[in-house]
């Protein structure tokens, strides 16, 4: 008897392992974390292949990061808005093959370049080469607003339809989605990067390009295959209203025709009315509609009963408290070596692992819009440890340089660029000399004298600068996941997708003014400017969160929630789905 319980015990275990490994959530799981792997290879590679295409010049680098988020920041709306008028299915796969094929041949695309750069700079006085470089841009682009779609349909409407009713089902899987993008980020560019280094820039290209091809055809057999064990996502709330009236209709025509009749006759004047409709929109009214459906995404953005949790999100983006090309540069003038560097990214992605714990466990206890308030509180509490560092020994903030007053001088700096191209025949290299000065900030002189070596820079402020960071990044994603489920929870399934594209162009648009604020106070005295200034509108996000907050739970909003699990439904907001 014993041995035969331990065997069913057994059995039962294998089934359950089987069953999940098998289930429509590990399966969303796998695919989401191919499609970040490849986009995060990709983000990393493009812009060091278009550093070592144009001569170790930030020119096209920049170009790039510039057209992106524009193109978001313009395009959103129309993304979220196709993503809401067409099947789950197709959204999914179109975007995903879209993606994939524009990254290959961007792949290709540089390959050639590598192998035949000094061939192409003699035909046609290298404006085959400048042509080379803007298809490279221009197709990276059509990638990113594909991944954009992807980002959009997967992780903001799948997600929510394959967890169904179970909102603790929905946090956890937000949390695991977010693990994988903190790992995926941290591993991605480092493997990437070693076929590069022991490799070449083109075995890196020719890499990634056969990655995404293996990587998109197994993606899409986890699309479908997660389709098919979630009926659900082959309803979306649009169809089912249509069906519905069409049904009332039927309904109404029956009690004075035969069913059959009836039938025929409504299938008749429902296909002979649409093309009448198409017949009857003009050339102008279809040049409108983009601008319609802008304007009109923006005030459904607006009208949000989470509009203020959305902007204090998007607030957030407005910082150079984050491990990107700013902040790892400043760390760089500052005598951190990059292993230093690595291991502080690392040390980021452990403690934004901990912020996804932290988030699931605040939510059994306090309620969804509790979690935000306390993780608000946390990330600008470890922020201040940033203020203070531009305040300690170290800090090369100096109020007595202007940030603004040597930027027209390196405008017209003539110096020549190590550019491929000679500045003879490129006379509009002036120009783009001005640019990588602008966009490096002040380089250091040249040192000839031993003697004349700079004294090392005490390491307390730039210390206690990552410290805050990293601390802060535990608030940060905690606050991130906690917005997310907000919008998942209280936006209507059929403007899902135009909400959450207008939400990721205010993002960009955020992310956009804090390159522009670094364009123009590139100085490494001015640095400690733009943490106050950062950290000031870490401030003003949050403040918004709260006055979201408070007009959620009004006088319950400092009354802790127990651990009973009716307490965690305050995620709702008075005007929640159905009410929007």
């Amino acid at each position: 008897m014993a041995r035969g319980a331990e065997r069913e015990s057994e059995r039962r275990r294998c089934g359950s392992v089987v069953a999940y490994f098998t289930s429509a959530k590990f399966l969303l799981y796998l695919g989401h974390a191919l499609s970040t792997w490849g986009d995060r290879m990709w983000h990393f590679a493009v812009s060091v292949f278009l550093v070592e295409l144009y001569g170790n010049s930030l020119l096209l680098t920049a170009v790039y990061g510039l057209v992106v988020a524009g193109s978001v920041l313009l395009l959103g709306a129309l993304i979220g808005d196709w993503v809401d008028k067409n099947s789950r299915l197709k959204v999914a796969q179109t975007s995903l093959v879209v993606q994939n094929t524009s990254v290959i041949l961007c792949g290709i695309i540089l390959m050639i370049i590598f192998l035949f750069k000094t061939q192409l700079l003699t035909l046609y006085r290298g404006w085959l080469l400048t042509m080379c470089y803007i298809l490279v841009i221009t197709i990276a682009n059509i990638a990113n607003l594909a991944s954009t779609a992807t980002a959009i349909t997967i992780q903001r409407d799948w997600i929510v339809v394959v967890a169904g009713e179970d909102r603790s089902k929905l946090a956890d899987m937000n949390a695991t989605i977010r693990r994988i993008d903190q790992l995926t980020n941290i591993l991605a560019p480092m493997a990437v990067g070693q076929i590069m280094t022991f490799g070449s820039p083109m075995i890196g290209c020719g890499f990634i390009s056969g990655w995404n091809l293996v990587s998109m055809c197994v993606e899409y057999l986890l699309l479908w295959k997660v389709y098919q064990k979630t009926p659900t996502l082959a309803l979306k709330s649009a169809k089912v209203e249509e069906s519905e009236l069409k049904q009332l209709n039927v309904k109404k025509e029956s009690e004075m025709k035969p069913a059959e009749g009836v039938q025929l006759i409504v299938e008749k004047d429902v296909t002979s009315f649409e093309p009448q409709e198409e017949k009857e929109v003009g050339c102008a009214a279809r040049i409108a509609e983009p601008f319609i459906t802008f304007r009109d995404g923006w005030v459904a953005y607006y009208n949000q009963p989470v509009f203020l949790a959305g902007m204090g999100l998007a607030f957030l983006y407005m910082t150079v408290l984050g491990f990107d090309c700013i902040t790892t540069g400043y760390a760089y003038t500052q005598g951190l070596s990059g292993s230093v560097l690595s291991l502080l990214m690392g040390a980021s992605a452990v403690t934004g692992i901990m912020g996804t714990v932290a988030f699931t466990w605040l939510r059994r206890k306090c309620g969804l819009v509790r979690t935000g308030l306390i993780s608000g509180v946390a990330q600008f509490a470890c922020l201040v440890l940033c203020v203070i560092s531009v305040f300690m020994p170290g800090s090369p903030m100096d109020l007595t340089v202007s940030p603004f007053a040597d930027i027209s001088a390196r405008l017209f700096e003539t110096e020549p660029l190590p550019t491929i191209a000679s500045p003879e025949v490129n006379p509009e290299m002036v120009l783009a000399t001005g640019m990588l000065n602008l966009l490096n900030g002040s380089a250091p002189p040249a040192i000839s004298d031993p003697e004349m070596s700079p004294e090392p820079v005490p390491l307390l402020s730039v210390s206690l600068l990552f410290a805050g960071v990293i601390a802060a990044r535990v608030g940060l994603w905690s606050f991130d996941l906690t917005v997310t489920q907000l919008l998942q929870e209280n936006v209507v399934e059929s403007e899902r997708g135009i909400i959450n594209g207008v939400q990721n162009s205010m993002n960009y648009l955020l992310d956009l003014l804090h390159f522009i604020m670094v364009i123009l106070a590139p100085n490494p005295e001015a640095f400690g400017l733009l943490v106050l200034i950062s950290v000031s509108f870490v401030a003003m996000g949050h403040i918004m969160y709260f006055r979201f907050a408070q007009k959620s739970l009004g006088k319950q909003l400092f009354i802790c929630c127990t651990p009973d699990p009716k307490a965690v439904s305050d995620s709702s907001p008075p005007g929640n789905t159905s009410t929007v």
